[in-house]
């Protein structure tokens, strides 16, 4: 018992003494001062080196990447996917990845957080109102970035659908005048514009790596969420796989897709009364008839005032 007593105290002896010779050599403040001003006029750029980088270098990358850890805890590693999917059928919108969405998601309900509780505030609230304030600009904040690819989405898919029966015409068009269908896709993705166009691209390029046609085009089929560009994309693989012949694929969907694109168009007009009735019920209805009857009621009120 004796021995341990004895060599614990020696450890520690020696621990204590080794911290005290460790901080006698560290310098004092006014040390460090002489040794910054020194290292200063010998090489300034040493030091200045670190405040001539950008702002988004010094301030905004450590705080996407704080943002980024605290949005993975939070969101899960499956949400990973479901991201990149949207951002798939959003066409990838100014070069958004999973981090950087992950990170907004956080930065935005942080934001809107404390934008609502300098509301509650300045209005001089109760504890609930900050509480619902905070929380309500938090969530919202959260979801935000998830609505905006929703809607990416959804205007990237009217938008394919409304083009794909003009890119398959030209694609029929190029494949009976004696290209092939690498060829005809690339006249397509040359003299077209919009969404459709990349995607074409992309396969082009995708065949050009080394993938196989049928695995670029269902690929495509993957990137998108328009029913009638995975019918086409599906017609094509199969004729592909069973040496079909493409011109006669392509002239029958080329047909189809008008057909479907104009029963596409008599549903959305057939939609409009439908959607009509709830503004009407909630605007002009009243207006209307506060407008005739009221004369009328403030005539009965004289009466019988």
């Amino acid at each position: 018992m004796f021995l341990f007593l004895a060599i614990v105290l020696f450890t520690s002896a020696i621990v204590l003494l080794r911290l005290a010779l460790v901080r006698a050599h560290e310098p004092t403040g006014l040390e460090r001062s002489i040794a910054s001003l020194e290292q200063m006029s010998s090489n300034p750029g040493s030091l200045t080196e670190e405040f001539e980088r950008p702002f988004a270098d010094r301030v905004v990358e450590p705080l996407q990447a704080r943002a980024l850890s605290l949005g993975r805890r939070l969101t899960g590693s499956d949400k990973a996917e479901r991201i990149r999917h949207k951002l798939d059928l959003a066409g990838n919108p100014r070069d958004m990845s999973v981090d950087r969405v992950v990170s907004l998601k956080v930065i935005a309900a942080v934001v809107l957080a404390v934008c609502g509780l300098s509301y509650a505030l300045l209005i001089t609230a109760g504890p609930l109102v900050y509480l619902a304030l905070g929380a309500g600009g938090a969530a919202i904040g959260f979801i935000a970035p998830d609505l905006w690819l929703y809607q990416k989405a959804y205007d990237r898919s009217e938008e394919l659908r409304r083009t794909l029966a003009d890119a398959v015409d030209l694609l029929t068009i190029s494949v009976e005048a004696g290209l092939g269908f690498d060829a005809a896709l690339q006249q397509v993705s040359r003299n077209t514009g919009g969404p459709l166009a990349e995607e074409f691209s992309r396969v082009l390029r995708e065949m050009q790596l080394g993938k196989g046609r049928s695995e670029s085009l269902k690929s495509l089929s993957d990137r998108t969420n328009v029913d009638d560009l995975k019918t086409f994309v599906g017609a094509m693989v199969q004729a592909d796989s069973f040496g079909i012949s493409i011109s006669q694929v392509l002239r029958v969907q080329s047909g189809e897709i008008r057909v479907k694109r104009r029963q596409h168009a008599e549903k959305r007009a057939q939609q409009v009364p439908v959607k009509i009735m709830i503004p009407l019920i909630l605007c002009v209805l009243p207006c209307l008839m506060t407008v005739v009857m009221g004369p009328a009621i403030i005539n009965i009120l004289k009466q019988f005032g």
